[in-house]
């Protein structure tokens, strides 16, 4: 009695297998079935391998909110040179929120204006990625995770020493200015704490001898991060004119870079510029030097490199699996199918057979 009950029990159990049962027809060996292993197998380990690298592949995620942050001070990186003597030339921001001319921090520095074979080099190769990101926005994103792989990206210093006589003026350093509109000025003489505004003494400076042809090695805001191409690096403006005027104005958006390299508060800008030459005669008046007007963006941006997590990874993995094991499944019978009518209708040696089929 209790060996029936077993029996009834095991019975009962074979029943619930869900699993449907391979039927026997599959698992004959046959050359098509054989081809379509192949190709599922095939398939499979491509895609297998490219999801891989998607997986260890990063993209890049904007956020956007407003800046509440006006109290803070800005940072402004500098690094000019100017064809002029250091004598003759004079920097400042003058800051719109107070009125208030800011020089603190820049430094000058006697040099030559051309550059060496090798400087030249480094420069033309950065007006050629300049050239790439304007056509290409997406390489912004790989400067961003890649950072040039740590390459250098401010101009290499003089290896020989030069026996010319020093004929331009490098003024470099970094300047703290309110996060408000400004406006950074190079211009003939040096310039005068004036509680009214701002000026420069340039009496004492001929005007032969101004020219405002001038070369940014760099220019960025807050902190200054290694492989980061800014809009304006390279930038080279050669002029023959003595009363030339290079205006340059840039939008400012404070960004919050996080990527798996770094993690700073830097700025990004975009920039327009215009040049013009002064004539008073001919209605054209200002003042001649080199102007960067910048202003600061009401909205902020979070640029966060992201990963693919591993459970998606696995789960996408177990779907292309399935998928194609479906797919060669369902493209077997449909082959199969198709094989079995045809041999019954044009082979009538067979047709004996089918029929007992």
């Amino acid at each position: 009695m209790r060996r029936q009950m077993r029996r009834r029990a095991l019975s009962s159990l074979k029943e619930l297998d869900a699993f449907p049962k391979v039927s026997e027809s599959y698992v004959e060996t046959s050359a098509t079935g054989g081809t379509v292993s192949l190709i599922a197998f095939s398939s499979m380990a491509l895609l297998a391998v490219l999801e891989f690298f998607v997986y260890r592949d990063t993209w890049m995620k904007y956020e956007y909110e407003v800046d509440k942050d006006f109290s803070s001070k800005m940072r402004i990186n500098i690094d000019i040179t100017v064809a002029m003597k250091c004598q003759h030339v004079g920097a400042d921001i003058l800051d719109l929120a107070e009125t208030m001319i800011t020089s603190n921090g820049l430094q000058y520095e006697p040099t030559i204006f051309d550059l060496t074979p090798q400087q030249r080099l480094w420069q033309r190769s950065l007006l050629l990625v300049q050239s790439r990101i304007k056509e290409e926005h997406a390489l912004q994103e790989v400067l961003y995770k890649t950072l040039l792989k740590g390459g250098p990206t401010a101009l290499p210093p003089r290896k020989d020493a030069a026996m010319e006589p020093h004929n331009a003026c490098r003024i470099y350093g970094h300047i703290y200015v309110n996060k408000v509109a400004g406006n950074l000025h190079i211009t003939v003489g040096k310039p005068i704490h004036h509680p009214q505004g701002h000026a420069h003494i340039a009496a004492f400076v001929s005007h032969e001898t101004y020219n405002f042809s001038h070369r940014i090695d760099h220019l960025s805001f807050e902190e200054e991060i290694t492989g980061i191409i800014n809009p304006l690096d390279g930038t080279e403006k050669i002029t023959s004119k003595h009363t030339q005027m290079y205006q340059y104005f840039i939008t400012v958006v404070p960004t919050r870079l996080v990527t798996h390299k770094v993690s700073a508060d830097t700025h990004q800008f975009s920039v327009t510029e215009r040049e013009r030459v002064i004539n008073h005669a001919a209605g054209s008046h200002g003042v001649s030097g080199i102007f960067v007007k910048y202003d600061t963006s009401s909205l902020t941006v979070t640029v966060t490199e992201q990963h693919m997590p591993l459970w998606q990874f696995l789960v996408r993995l177990c779907g292309i699996v399935g998928g194609i094991f479906s797919t060669t499944g369902m493209l077997h019978g449909l082959v199969g199918f198709w094989c079995d009518v045809i041999r019954c209708r044009f082979r009538p040696r067979q047709s004996e057979k089918c029929a007992k089929e």
